[in-house]
């Protein structure tokens, strides 16, 4: 399987914890395992050690991240001509491909081989179709990101906007409105594709500028030749995320299978995961 280009924690989690998330996959028949959370709060590095303890018990484990489907740069390029410029910027709702993703989902279901993308994120692209790894008679997929199965907002929790970005290049709301359409219409497809939920309930938005910093610090240092986001730069594009960030934070512990709280440092504060049925 080719090196992963996403970023992760500086650490990663305890195997004791790891070991309970794959647990907790197998004990309810998951297939098409998820792990949410915000930005930075380890969903990569989660989901690629469960993969990794999965494979030395002979179970056949992906990943696949919600940011590995994002639309190409071309076609958001497109959308920003089209609808509105800051659907150029990936990550919020919109500007993912739903339907490869769900295509994927399917065909590892039905124990089919396929190609899983991988998206380079310096280069703002995908990575080219001969770079990505072949899946085979998958038995678990966990899908991790940072908004799985966030609810729209509603029409008059639109109107105002909530930060610097949304109050000077969208300040008729045309672009939130667009996310949140999108999200409402397009994405609960994908959802209904994910038998169980982990969501990693981090302290709230306004950790993340420094853990999506961090993320960013990992990712240069992973390549040193190329040029990541300065930190004003990061600063700016995590606006992008946060209105659904922060609605994700407000309803997934309601909504997910297993709520997990995390401190300001990552470290998990693990409840018993539910009983199958419960």
């Amino acid at each position: 399987m080719s090196t992963r280009l996403h970023p992760t924690p500086p650490a990663g989690f305890a195997p004791a914890f790891v070991a309970s998330v794959l647990d907790d996959a197998v004990a309810h028949g998951s297939r098409v395992y998820g792990i949410g959370g915000l930005q930075g709060s380890g969903k990569s590095t989660l989901a690629a050690q469960v993969v990794d303890l999965a494979r030395t018990r002979d179970l056949r484990a992906e990943v696949l991240s919600i940011d590995d489907v994002y639309l190409t740069r071309s076609a958001r390029q497109q959308l920003a001509r089209d609808v509105h410029p800051l659907l150029a910027t990936r990550g919020p709702p919109g500007t993912h491909d739903v339907a490869m993703a769900c295509g994927l989902i399917d065909a590892l279901r039905r124990g089919g081989t396929c190609r899983l993308p991988r998206f380079d994120k310096i280069a703002d692209d995908r990575l080219p179709a001969s770079r990505w790894p072949t899946a085979r008679d998958t038995q678990l997929l966990i899908v991790e990101g940072w908004f799985l199965k966030t609810p729209p907002q509603t029409e008059a929790q639109l109107v105002a906007p909530i930060n610097t970005l949304e109050r000077d290049e969208d300040a008729q709301g045309a672009w939130r409105r667009y996310c949140n359409t999108a999200l409402a219409r397009d994405y609960p497809a994908l959802w209904q594709r994910i038998d169980r939920l982990l969501y990693l309930h981090g302290p709230g938005f306004d950790i993340v500028p420094e853990w999506r910093w961090q993320q960013e610090i990992a990712l240069q240092a992973s390549d040193p030749a190329r040029t990541a986001m300065a930190r004003p730069q990061v600063e700016r594009f995590v606006q992008h995320f946060e209105r659904v960030s922060r609605q994700a934070w407000r309803a997934l512990p309601a909504i997910a299978d297993w709520p997990v709280a995390l401190d300001s440092q990552r470290h998990p504060a693990v409840p018993p995961p539910l009983k199958k049925g419960d």
